[in-house]
């Protein structure tokens, strides 16, 4: 036997096992896959989605669906071979760990953020619907967020609106911030906050984290409403995406007769208090979910309309949604006229 051949027989086992080994290393990928969607107009485990106490409501026909995306989660990394199934699937789609998640990011701390989005988002979408009714909200400092473990947790509830604080009117979150770091150490900070319109006196004790004084809240902004509107979502569903869908539905259930006429419409889109849609991630993943389940139109976040336009969506229109009032109008013509002009996103390629 040459030794070539001896040489051959020896390296070729290593050479496989390498390939093996290199196969199934972490790479610093994320992927993106269709999720699924949610008529935000229908029941969840036999309760209205949008429920409404203090004002008449009208439930009719139709479907507004949110759309959701399922992305792996911060730390977990893909090996070779999830990669190529997913790069198999037209609707799916990989991008480099960092244009996704930062450096510290943890699937902890990843949830708490969808939360506190989650949170403030469906609040904006209740002021930016109730201001297209002709109400004016107020704004206002709100709790986002309650750490499990913390001084507030039992005292302070998600959605709270804080008015007060150490008797000062309460007017945006720094001061809150400022409020409780200059309490003395085991000294309470007292709170009048209002829950479900009526107020309550609460009095919490600071605890030093990092060398800073913490009651374990994130505040958000929020809105002092004529009357109460929640989004009675799934908890595990985080982030700020669905804020335009939302904002769209509480529009639907507090006017008579159905927005859509019957018909479905998805879309996607966060939404700023002045009614603005804000861009998302996985936008080609919601118009395949969106595909899927039967939606006639969507509407899309002007800025996400370039790479919306690379997916499939076979004969579901593609609106290009600017501002919550904009959509509002697109989906009201194209119910009176399915063949009308539409702000379209090959308007904005």
């Amino acid at each position: 036997m040459s030794q070539r051949l001896i040489a051959a027989l020896i390296a070729g086992p290593l050479v496989l096992a390498l390939l093996v080994t290199a196969a199934f290393l972490p790479l610093p990928y994320v992927t993106y896959a269709p999720g699924y969607t949610v008529d935000v107009l229908a029941e969840d485990a036999g309760a209205e989605i949008i429920q409404v106490d203090g004002a008449k409501t009208y439930r009719d026909d139709g479907q507004l669906r949110m759309t959701t995306v399922l992305v792996s989660v911060p730390k977990l990394r893909k090996n070779l071979f999830d990669l190529m199934f997913v790069w198999a699937k037209s609707d799916d789609a990989v991008y480099p760990y960092d244009a996704v998640y930062g450096e510290d990011e943890t699937p902890e701390s990843n949830d708490r953020e969808g939360a506190v989005s989650m949170v403030t988002s469906q609040d904006a979408a209740t002021a930016v619907a109730l201001r297209e009714l002709g109400y004016e909200p107020e704004s206002a400092v709100e709790v986002a967020f309650v750490e499990a473990g913390s001084p507030s947790q039992g005292k302070l509830l998600v959605r709270d609106i804080i008015l007060e604080v150490d008797g000062a009117p309460l007017k945006d979150p720094q001061q809150l911030v400022e409020a409780i770091n200059s309490a003395e150490p085991g000294q309470s900070v007292d709170f009048k906050v209002r829950r479900v319109r009526t107020d309550y006196d609460v009095s919490i004790v600071p605890r030093k984290v990092d060398g800073e004084l913490r009651i374990g809240i994130t505040p958000g902004i929020g809105y002092l409403f004529p009357f109460d509107v929640r989004v009675n979502i799934d908890p595990d569903i985080g982030g700020p995406s669905a804020g335009l869908m939302f904002s769209l539905a509480i529009y639907d259930t507090l006017t008579p007769g159905s927005l859509t006429g019957g018909k479905v419409v998805a879309g996607t889109g966060e939404i700023a208090g002045d009614g603005t849609v804000g861009p998302i991630g996985g936008i080609q993943q919601k118009i395949a979910g969106a595909r899927d389940d039967g939606a006639e139109l969507f509407l899309v976040p002007s800025d996400n309309c370039e790479e919306a336009l690379g997916a499939n969506n076979e004969d579901m229109r593609l609106v290009k949604a600017t501002t919550m009032p904009i959509a509002l109008k697109a989906i009201q013509d194209w119910v009176e006229d399915p063949d009308v002009d539409l702000p379209s996103c090959e308007d904005a390629s």
